[in-house]
């Protein structure tokens, strides 16, 4: 039987936040973010007690043009450092790796000389051999890190268990359940947070979060796994992130009742900076085309298109969509 863990009243001390603001809501705005609002977001997040910062991807300069994009796409060691200097906090600092998207046995560091925390390796469900490989690489450079196994909504039962089989067995620090589609509802969502944590059992392995706000769930969903045990929680001011966002990070930290957290640096940073990009035109959030693509369990990005062409005509964009499940 799996009991729910802690209470509403209570502080569970294994809990962990992590804010994605730069990565996940960079995928809103090609991650040019001003330095500026990067510095003021890693002091508000150090203030407010948050225990990770994830400042974006650290994708092939090879794949990818450098000149096409903020410079939080590929996350170099002196840009990072040029914001968080040696990084006094004690909030530590993570970034993304994507299987098949980045030079990871050339572009990073030992963590010796590093200050960069944590790797977060990105995959889907087939590429987990790659993302062990890649794993057990950064643990050798000292690094801590995930493994963010994305559209598992689509996953079947026995691939989901065999991955996680391949990760309980592998060196990684924490493995997350993410809601790539926003498709979850919180008894689906809590049904597979069990399956995460029952296959860590007796191990030293944590369980993440990761939510998508198609159907105006993430948040729901976030607490829902949070309370049978999943105590990596990835949420981003005001939930910005791709398509319909994510978790609100001021919604967690408000639902949250330990003393180290403090929301009032969280709501000045969203005063000063987030109203402002969203005045600039930067856009994200819960709309209709993004109910239905959670709805029907596919990837956003024709909400994407309809989003970015302004479009309006939401029954014919449901019919397109139904016509191609």
């Amino acid at each position: 039987m799996n009991l729910r863990k802690g209470n509403l009243m209570g502080v569970r001390d294994d809990i962990k936040v992590l804010d994605a603001t730069i990565r996940d809501g960079g995928l809103c705005n090609n991650f040019e973010f001003s330095d500026e609002f990067v510095s003021e977001l890693y002091k508000a997040n150090v203030r407010s007690g948050i225990d990770y910062m994830e400042f974006g991807y650290k994708a092939s300069k090879h794949m990818f043009d450098e000149s096409e994009f903020g410079k939080w796409k590929f996350c170099n060691e002196e840009d990072i450092r040029a914001i968080v200097g040696e990084n006094p906090s004690d909030m530590k600092i993570a970034v993304m790796a994507d299987v098949g998207r980045c030079d990871y046995k050339t572009d990073f560091l030992p963590k010796s000389e590093s200050v960069i925390d944590m790797v977060r390796v990105a995959c889907y469900i087939h590429q987990i051999p790659a993302a062990i490989d890649m794993i057990e690489h950064f643990h050798t450079l000292g690094y801590e890190t995930t493994c963010n196994i994305m559209a598992v909504s689509q996953a079947s039962s026995d691939q989901l268990k065999q991955a996680l089989d391949m990760l309980t067995a592998s060196s990684v620090d924490v493995i997350y359940l993410v809601d790539s589609f926003g498709s979850l509802y919180p008894e689906n969502a809590c049904e597979l947070a069990k399956v995460y944590l029952a296959a860590v059992e007796g191990t030293d392995k944590k369980i993440g979060f990761h939510a998508h706000n198609n159907q105006n769930l993430a948040f729901a969903n976030t607490i829902e796994t949070l309370s049978y045990g999943v105590s990596y929680l990835d949420a981003t001011m005001q939930g910005m992130g791709r398509g319909a966002g994510n978790c609100s990070l001021e919604l967690i930290l408000g639902f949250l009742k330990n003393p180290k957290y403090n929301i009032y640096y969280i709501l000045k940073f969203i005063e000063k900076y987030m109203l402002a990009l969203k005045a600039q035109g930067v856009v994200w959030g819960y709309d209709l085309q993004y109910f239905f693509t959670g709805l029907m369990n596919c990837h956003p990005r024709e909400a994407i298109a309809f989003t970015n062409d302004k479009r309006t005509d939401y029954s014919e964009f449901y019919k397109t969509l139904l016509d191609n499940v």
